[in-house]
């Protein structure tokens, strides 16, 4: 019989604290063997994860959760935290349908106290806690655990000026690994750079957190050589005051990210401090796995791959690289255009060129709302600018789209990457509000390609023929299917199929592939529909009304939220027209939950048979209602 690892004799944190130093390496290792295990079987977060093992280990040995509480900023390194809080046992499940999520989940774990996905709330969400717990009357602690990157975006400011004088039993952890996706960029960068190359100051501060720990003398020994401490800091420093202590936070560290023991001891030392403290700790992205430590960036977040030779299972070209490809292309023949990116130069396919024009390339950080303002600086100064930003990440701009680019009528473009469902990222991360939001702000022109063709035509002429705020948005992932028939038109809307069918689909982007699938289907069983697709989707193309109010059944299939989105509004404008026909209308309730993209899409009746089969129900049902009135002069009612 094969003994059990330590890992699996783990189901709670207690159970962490029973361990010795070297069995708490031990652990670390088989938690990183096991991370490296699972996200080359299901994709994921790879690098983030492999970087904060010992830094989650000496968390839960040091604080009694959950009574003390954990936000994790983004939650994309929380993988470790799941195992030692109980979960490992369903690791293996993480980012499949049903099981557990690739993200902290309140619902989950009364060990999750906070559900995050998205950059740099962790300060926010953990001073609110923090003050919940003092109005209950509460000596617990809470800890945000943020990243170098996260700090780029500015609601980690916000939170930390409202949270250094606050008083309250608050541990921010800055995990600085030295990069976020992307390298990181801006002056934060280089003042924690500063500080990461003092090791002197860390060996003496750690002294003197020791001192601390002696019975009797070891408070007043301490507090007397603050006078050295601040010596020390200016001397290593060369400032008075670094910036976190301006905060008001008491500042610890840097600290060695992998060195349990170290960690330990900063974190008891944190604990005695009951005001707010924040530690510094170094670590490394990917450690130890070479393919990971040698390329964090590429194995920040991944798809499934082979762990011997660290190869993705699968390839192939997609929209994002389509992108890149264009925008090197025209930027080789106008001076103007340039590219914007908050930290995502390689997921927004970026990368290429971000090398070959780097005088035009600007990687802003974590910080959406400073890009689209940004954007809009360059556009009011005659530049071309082009931020590349996944939907779920554009949320976070809409008052700057609307106040500083649409107001103004500013020539800004945004390209729209992981528009639609997502797949297993789950509900942070799918693209399903765009349009819905893109819809309210004026002086708006949204262009939703189909294939990748149909991606360079529009992002030409978002970026060359169109006023004010464009938007180009597309899928993750690659193409899917197109009829050999199908003929891109490059006007604003294409019909495909016959107009003198009695059934017409009005869709857009990805989901045109499944309605052509759908119209197959049904023209082999005797049901002939058009399909009116469109190309440009904000504001509706003049004659699309008009198109479809000669049919008698119209539906509309969208990959979005049905609340404010194009399908509510088309079918108000449809029936506007005097329609006196059927209007249907199949969109997205609220969020999508953790699942592969297609069983998500079926779920939703967004898919081929889905479409096929509501479709030919109702030309089913409508059949039987005209026989029956047909045989009792009524409407069958």
């Amino acid at each position: 019989m094969t003994e059990k690892t330590i890992l699996e004799n783990i189901n709670s944190p207690e159970d962490i604290k029973k361990l010795t130093s070297s069995e708490l390496e031990k652990l670390a290792g088989e938690i990183r063997e096991k991370i490296v295990e699972t996200v080359a079987q299901n994709g994921g977060h790879l690098a983030s994860n492999l970087g904060v093992v010992e830094l989650t280990i000496a968390i839960h040995t040091v604080f009694d959760t959950p009574k003390d509480k954990i936000v994790w900023d983004v939650g994309h390194q929380c993988y470790a935290h799941k195992m030692l809080t109980g979960r490992c046992s369903r690791i293996d499940t993480i980012r499949t349908e049903n099981g557990l999520s690739g993200f902290p989940k309140r619902s989950e774990s009364e060990y999750d106290c906070f559900d995050t996905g998205h950059s740099s709330t962790s300060i926010s969400a953990a001073l609110g806690i923090a003050c919940g717990e003092s109005m209950k009357k509460s000596d617990a602690y809470t800890i945000a655990v943020i990243g170098d990157g996260a700090l780029s975006g500015g609601l980690a400011y916000e939170g930390l000026n409202n949270a250094g004088r606050s008083g309250k039993n608050l541990i921010v952890i800055l995990n600085d690994n030295k990069m976020s996706i992307s390298n990181n960029v801006g002056s934060m960068a280089r003042s924690l750079s500063r500080m990461r190359i003092r090791p002197g100051y860390l060996r003496a501060k750690t002294k003197v957190h020791r001192l601390e720990r002696v019975p009797v003398v070891g408070r007043p020994i301490t507090s007397g050589m603050k006078h050295v401490k601040d010596w020390m800091r200016d001397e290593f420093f060369g400032q008075k005051n670094n910036l976190f202590e301006q905060f008001g936070f008491a500042y610890y560290g840097p600290y060695d990210g992998h060195n349990i023991t170290q960690l330990q001891e900063a974190l008891s030392a944190a604990k005695r401090k009951r005001s707010p403290v924040l530690i510094h700790v170094c670590t490394k992205k990917g450690k130890g796995y070479g393919y990971a430590e040698n390329d964090p960036k590429s194995f920040h977040g991944v798809s499934a791959f082979d762990v011997e030779t660290g190869e993705p299972r699968s390839g192939g070209e997609g929209y994002s690289s389509i992108f890149g490809r264009t925008m090197c292309e025209l930027a080789s023949k106008e001076k103007r255009l340039c590219a914007i990116t908050a930290a995502m130069s390689i997921g927004t396919g970026l990368s290429a060129f971000s090398k070959k024009y780097k005088d035009r390339f600007y990687d802003v950080g974590i910080a959406e709302e400073h890009a689209i303002t940004f954007a809009s600086g360059l556009a009011a100064n005659g530049m071309l600018p082009v931020f590349a930003v996944y939907s779920t990440f554009l949320q976070r701009g809409y008052d700057q789209i609307l106040h500083d680019a649409a107001l103004q009528k500013l020539h800004v473009v945004l390209c729209i990457d992981r528009a639609g469902i997502v797949g297993e990222d789950g509900e942070t991360h799918q693209g399903i509000y765009d349009v819905a939001f893109l819809r309210t702000i004026p002086n708006v022109t949204v262009y939703s390609p189909s294939s990748f063709r149909e991606l360079e035509a529009a992002l030409r002429k978002a970026i060359f023929d169109t006023e004010g705020v464009a938007a180009v948005r597309y899928p993750r992932g690659g193409e899917l299917f197109l009829p050999e028939d199908y003929e891109f038109s490059g006007k604003p809307f294409s019909i495909y199929g016959s107009e003198d069918a009695k059934i017409l689909i009005v869709t857009y982007g990805r989901e045109f592939s499944q309605a052509c699938i759908a119209k197959e289907r049904l023209s082999e069983q005797g049901i002939e529909v058009c399909i009116l697709k469109l190309n440009t989707i904000l504001p509706l193309p003049i004659g699309t009304l008009m198109k479809a109010k000669h049919f008698e059944s119209v539906y509309f299939f969208e990959e979005g939220v049905r609340n404010g989105g194009l399908g509510e509004y088309f079918g108000f404008c449809l029936y506007q027209t005097g329609f006196a026909g059927r209007f249907s209308f199949v969109g997205l309730r609220g969020c999508v939950l953790q699942a592969k993209t297609e069983d998500a899409l079926h779920k939703a009746g967004l898919d081929a048979k889905m479409i096929e089969t509501k479709i030919k129900n109702d030309v089913t049902r409508g059949g039987k209602a005209d026989a029956l009135k047909k045989k009792t002069g009524s409407d069958g009612v």
